[in-house]
């Protein structure tokens, strides 16, 4: 296995944390989208949008991979019009933030 280097530090590093996956029975795009909107939330607040997703209540926005991604009502929230709910890569983020 080759060593993980990070390209930045954190400013803060008590606030902060760094968690990875290899291997994962997850598909990427949907798990990178999703991470991408956990991006600076409080973990409380991830915890909970993750649960909200799983339950569709919150949806994750897809702004990258979003080639044949449906149209959603609830990515007004994002300002956005393609999202999903992708419930097998919320419960991998899930128990990686736990």
């Amino acid at each position: 296995m080759t060593k993980i280097h990070y390209t930045k530090n954190p400013d803060n590093s008590t606030k902060s944390c760094k968690a990875r996956g290899s291997d994962l029975r997850v598909h990427f795009k949907n798990t990178h989208e999703a991470a991408m909107a956990l991006r600076n939330m409080p973990l409380r607040r991830a915890q909970r949008f993750l649960e909200n997703v799983k339950e569709q209540k919150e949806i994750v926005p897809f702004l990258r991979y979003n080639g044949g991604v449906g149209r959603k009502a609830q990515c007004k929230q994002w300002n956005t019009t393609q999202g999903r709910w992708p419930k097998k890569s919320a419960e991998f983020l899930l128990d990686l933030l736990k």
